[in-house]
């Protein structure tokens, strides 16, 4: 399973409903949820990004929930594997 890091960032359209984003966020972590990706953590922020996601799942599954995601056209994203310690110990030796 691979974790990913995706920070977010409203579109127009999505800055027009921002009152149905928390709506929004949890229609898209239930419906990844039933494709078997578990969203490990949705927070909203302040500043350059509006948003981070934190997921886990198949590369592909996971990977499909973002391309969907941003095509329902409320937010664009910046997607970053990442890795616990462990996982990272494995990968640098």
């Amino acid at each position: 399973m691979a974790r990913y890091v995706t920070l977010l960032r409203f579109t127009d359209q999505g800055a027009r409903n921002i009152k149905k984003s928390p709506s929004r966020a949890l229609v898209f972590k239930k419906a990844v949820e039933r494709a078997g990706v578990k969203v490990e953590l949705q927070l909203w922020t302040v500043g350059k990004e509006d948003g981070v996601l934190i997921l886990n799942g198949d590369d592909r599954k996971v990977l499909r929930a973002l391309t969907q995601l941003a095509a329902l056209g409320n937010v664009r994203t910046r997607t970053m594997p990442a890795f616990d310690a462990r996982e990272f110990k494995a990968i640098v030796g």
